[in-house]
C-alpha cells in the first residue's frame, strides 16, 4: 500500500489559486479513477476535479472554503501497490508520500507501471523530482522496507512505528468528526449559502432527490421555514453588517477593471436613436419557423449591427501590444457578452462571430448566457475576446460608460428600449410627434487605438443598422 497526495492542478491558463467549494468524498471513502473528488472555484469558473488514481481516502488536507495555491496537496489517498502486502514494514506508507507516485516503485516490479492520469494534469511518472517531507530515520526505514523482499525486518528497524500510522485511526480523522457530512447542492447554491452565512447541513431538503435548492437557502437566511408573505427572503434586518471575502471572479474582475481603467485612456460617446423598425423585425423573426427554437431578442440585432460595423471599420477590432509597440488588428471577431452571474461579472465570447448566420448567432448567444448563469462556462470561452457588448438595458438602465475588457479596444453599452415621444418626418417632409421605441448606445474605446473620428463613425454605423435594418442589405 502507498499513500499518494493529489496536488491542486492548474486547471486554466496560468491560474495560481483556487477556492475549495465542497468535498464530495470523505475520509474512508473508496474512490476510482476519474471519480469527482472536490469542486473548486477559480478566478474564471467552477470546476470539478476528478481523481487521477484509485484507492481509499485517508485525509482531506484542506478545509472547505479555503483558498489554496496551485501545487498545494489537498487530499491523501491510499492506493494498492504491486509490492508486498500485509502489516509488514511496507505498510508504513505515509513515509512514502509523493505527488501521485509511490517511492516503493523504485525497488521492485512496480517500476514502469503507470497510474491512469487525466489529460491536462496529473503526475509525471518518469520524473525523479521528489520532495521529502519526513525525517531521515523514516526515509531509511522505508528504504529498508522496499529493499527487503519478503524477509522479516531487521531487529534494528523500529517495529512499533507502523502500528500508529496504519488504518487503525478511526478516531483520528478529525475531518470525519469536525466536517459536516456531504450534502447535495449545486455549486451556485453553495456559493449563495456561503455568502448568506447559511450552514447547508442545517437545511432539511424538501425535494425527493435530497438536493437543496436556492429557495431553501434563502428561507434559511431569512430565518423562516416558509417565505414570509409580502416580503423578500433576501431582505436582511436593518443595521446588519457583513464582510464578504474578495476572491474568485470578484477578485479577478476587480484587478482587471483597475488595470484597464488606469492603462487605457477611455473615451465614451453616446447615441440615442429610434429602433422601432428593429423591434418590429424582432417580432417578425420570432414568427419564422427557423427561429422557433431559439431566443430572438433586441440584443441579437445589436450584436449583428456591431459585426456589420466592424466589417466596415476593422481597426476597432484591435488590441494594444505594449511590449512589441504594435497595434494588433484581429482578423476575426470574438464577440464578448458581459454576463452578470451569481459568481460575479464574466465576459464569455463567441468565437468567429462574424462567420455565423443570424440564426447561428442567436443560438450561440443563448448558449453563452445560459451556461454563464449556470456557472458552467468553459475556460476557453472566457479568453481571446476582441470586442464586447454589455446589455445594461435588461436592468432598466438607459446606458452607461463601460470600462473596457482588458486587451480590447472597444465596448458597446446597450441601454433599455423604451417607448418615448419622438419627432418623425413623413414622406411629405412634415414633422410629427409619435410614440416610438427608443434606446441609447454608449461606446467606450481606447483612444490609443481609436481616435474620435473612427469611434464616431463606428457608433454611427451601428445606429444606422438598428434604426433601419434594411441598410444592412445595401
Amino acid at each position: 500500500m502507498a499513500i499518494k497526495q493529489f496536488r491542486l492542478p492548474d486547471v486554466g491558463e496560468g491560474l495560481t489559486e483556487a477556492e475549495i467549494l465542497q468535498w464530495v468524498v470523505a475520509v474512508g471513502d473508496e474512490v476510482k479513477v476519474n471519480q469527482t473528488l472536490v469542486e473548486i472555484e477559480t478566478a474564471k469558473a467552477a470546476v470539478e476535479l476528478p481523481s487521477p488514481f484509485a484507492g481509499v481516502v485517508r485525509e482531506l488536507l484542506v478545509e472547505q472554503g479555503s483558498t489554496v495555491d496551485v501545487g498545494t496537496p489537498i487530499i491523501s489517498i491510499e492506493t494498492a501497490d504491486a509490492g508486498p502486502s500485509g502489516p509488514g514494514p511496507a505498510a508504513a506508507a505515509p513515509a512514502a508520500v509523493s505527488n501521485g507516485t509511490s517511492q516503493g516503485s523504485q525497488g521492485g516490479g512496480a517500476e514502469g507501471k503507470r497510474e491512469p492520469v487525466l489529460v491536462g494534469y496529473g503526475v509525471a511518472h518518469g520524473s525523479t523530482k521528489r520532495r521529502s517531507r519526513k525525517p531521515a530515520p523514516s526515509q531509511a526505514h522505508q528504504a529498508a522496507a522496499v529493499s527487503a523482499p519478503a524477509a522479516p525486518a531487521p531487529p534494528a528497524t523500529p517495529a512499533p512505528a507502523p502500528a500508529p500510522i496504519r488504518v487503525e485511526q478511526p478516531p483520528a480523522p478529525e475531518p470525519v468528526t469536525t466536517r459536516p457530512t456531504y450534502v447535495l447542492a449545486k455549486p451556485l447554491v453553495r456559493k449563495l449559502a456561503k455568502d448568506l452565512g447559511v450552514d447547508l447541513t442545517t437545511i432539511a431538503p424538501e425535494r425527493e432527490d435530497g438536493v437543496i435548492t436556492r429557495e431553501e437557502v434563502e428561507r434559511a437566511a431569512a430565518g423562516v421555514s416558509a417565505p414570509p408573505v409580502g416580503s423578500h427572503p433576501m431582505i436582511r434586518p436593518a443595521g446588519e453588517t457583513r464582510r464578504v471575502p474578495i476572491k474568485g471572479v470578484r477578485k479577478a474582475t476587480a484587478a482587471a477593471m483597475v488595470s484597464s481603467a488606469f492603462t487605457a485612456p477611455h473615451v465614451t460617446e453616446f447615441l440615442t436613436l429610434d429602433v422601432t423598425r428593429t423591434m418590429k423585425l424582432v417580432t417578425r423573426l420570432k414568427a419564422l419557423p427557423e427561429f422557433a427554437d431559439v431566443k430572438v431578442s433586441p440584443l441579437l440585432l445589436v450584436a449583428k449591427a456591431l459585426l456589420l460595423a466592424v466589417a466596415k471599420h476593422p481597426e476597432v477590432n484591435a488590441s494594444w501590444d505594449e511590449a512589441a509597440q504594435e497595434i494588433v488588428i484581429h482578423g476575426s471577431v470574438n464577440l464578448g457578452i458581459a454576463a452578470a452571474t451569481p459568481r460575479g461579472l464574466i465576459v464569455p465570447n463567441v468565437k468567429a462571430a462574424e462567420q455565423l448566420s443570424l440564426r447561428d448567432l442567436a443560438v450561440a448567444l443563448g448558449q453563452l448566457t445560459a451556461t454563464a448563469r449556470e456557472g458552467k462556462t468553459a475556460l476557453e470561452d472566457l479568453t481571446g475576446g476582441t470586442i464586447t457588448i454589455t446589455n445594461v438595458g435588461v436592468f432598466g438602465v438607459d446606458t452607461g460608460t463601460p470600462i473596457l475588457n482588458p486587451g480590447e479596444a472597444a465596448i458597446l453599452a446597450f441601454g433599455a428600449v423604451k417607448q418615448q415621444p419622438w419627432v418623425v418626418t413623413d414622406k411629405h417632409g412634415k414633422a410629427k410627434i409619435k410614440p416610438r421605441w427608443v434606446t441609447t448606445l454608449g461606446l467606450s474605446f481606447d483612444h490609443r487605438l481609436i481616435d474620435g473620428e473612427l469611434g464616431s463613425k463606428f457608433l454611427r454605423d451601428i445606429g444606422r443598422v438598428l434604426a433601419d435594418p434594411v441598410v444592412s442589405l445595401v
